[in-house]
């Protein structure tokens, strides 16, 4: 049975050239001039995708993918946006409205495509965790955190990069949980559309394992993300209390579970930092961050946190000067376990195409510090067995291991 795809674009031209290219491809083909007329034929009609223009008279796209996103009928719909602005502020308002993916006008036959296709193909993945069985529970997620009081140190960027490392290190689903409420970026980090947030999970009155599940966004790469809420009033919707049964529904569901933490200490952020198997403290090498640095470990020393389970991590973001290794483990007396290497440009461009480097370029330079981290910050037992079917990624890691040896 062929796919039922709703074009919406004001332009009668542009409107019929990309139905005949559909058309062409097998697709079902139905259409619409404006977003009050998509809406209305949404209400008969539900197609497996919408193509969505944004420069539309009365209600422009933005505003008609809120719409369609807000009614539970056609809010799980997949919506590709199609405009003539290709500028990353657009982009970031298309993914806000709750678009899946946005292709910027003109554009060639064979990419739109590729792009529906690809967003069929998500939406009828049904490869979400299942929740265990009472009688099968497993043992609880390995929790890493990732924190910095310090803006600017780069914790998404590793929080990200790490998620994604341990999921192609060990075959299986991570989760990904942004725990920056107000503006967080975890999600366009990778490129996903703030379909479902924080803020769906916050306004339930009873949350359960398939409600949290369900709010998940699911990446190719087997990452699952808990995004932040699209607006900031939604955030105080998100108590501590909340979190707290969020956060244990989460680590009984998966293998591992990766925080995004904000610069605070926060009763949210300590619910998240108190359930941390282990937390990746973030520092550039310049006297600011290496003070903060310095207070976050006299508080998680208050807080009575084993110190074995805090890692010290310097990240070069700079390409020149900056204090030396030696210089800031001495001011902070602790040991530095890494030092991430400065790749301002690559990450730069990560972040603006949401592709982050241990997805996009598994066997770049990168991607190795990444998933050397992920194995080291792995669960005992999985450091020290061999997996039975090991993953590309692994058997990069014992390679390195090997000539290292």
């Amino acid at each position: 049975m062929s796919k039922r795809i709703l074009v919406v674009d004001d332009d009668d031209m542009m409107r019929k050239m990309t139905s005949t290219i559909l058309a062409r491809h097998e697709f079902e083909v139905l259409t619409a001039s404006n977003g009050r007329e998509a809406l209305a034929s949404l209400s008969t009609n539900k197609p497996d995708l919408i193509l969505l223009d944004v420069m539309m008279p009365e209600m422009d796209g933005y505003e008609t993918c809120k719409q369609i996103r807000a009614n539970p009928p056609t809010a799980a719909i997949p919506i590709l946006m199609l405009t003539a602005l290709a500028s990353i502020e657009q982009k970031v308002k298309g993914f806000e409205a709750g678009a899946d993916d946005y292709l910027a006008k003109p554009f060639e036959s064979e990419e739109l495509v590729a792009r529906v296709n690809v967003l069929l193909r998500r939406s009828e993945i049904k490869s979400l965790p299942s929740p265990a069985a009472p009688s099968e529970r497993r043992e609880m997620a390995r929790t890493i955190a990732v924190f910095s009081l310090r803006g600017g140190a780069g914790v998404t960027t590793t929080a990200v990069n790490l998620a994604g490392g341990l999921a192609a290190l060990w075959g299986q689903p991570v989760a990904l949980v942004d725990m920056v409420m107000i503006a967080g970026q975890t999600a366009l980090f990778l490129n996903q559309s703030l379909r479902n947030t924080w803020a769906d999970l916050a306004q339930l009155n009873q949350i359960d394992t398939d409600a949290v599940l369900s709010a998940l966004l699911r990446h190719d790469a087997n990452v699952f993300t808990l995004a932040s809420p699209r607006r900031p009033e939604q955030s105080e919707l998100v108590t501590p209390e909340k979190t707290a049964k969020v956060l244990d529904i989460l680590r009984s569901q998966f293998q591992y579970v990766v925080l995004d933490m904000p610069h605070d200490l926060s009763e949210r952020s300590l619910q998240a930092l108190d359930r941390a198997d282990a937390i990746l403290l973030i520092a550039q090498p310049e006297i600011a961050s290496v003070r903060a640095a310095s207070m976050a470990l006299e508080i998680f020393e208050a807080l009575e946190y084993n110190e074995k389970k805090i890692h010290l991590i310097v990240n070069w973001t700079f390409p020149r000067m900056g204090l030396a290794q030696a210089d800031i483990e001495k001011f902070i007396n602790s040991k530095v376990d890494l030092v991430l290497p400065c790749a301002e440009d690559d990450f730069v461009q990560a972040l603006n195409y949401g592709k982050p480097p241990v997805i996009n370029a598994p066997e770049g330079p990168l991607s190795a510090v990444f998933e050397d981290m992920a194995l080291v910050l792995s669960k005992e037992e999985h450091r020290k067995t061999r997996p039975q079917n090991p993953t590309p990624a692994w058997l990069r890691v014992a390679e390195r291991m090997r000539k290292k040896k």
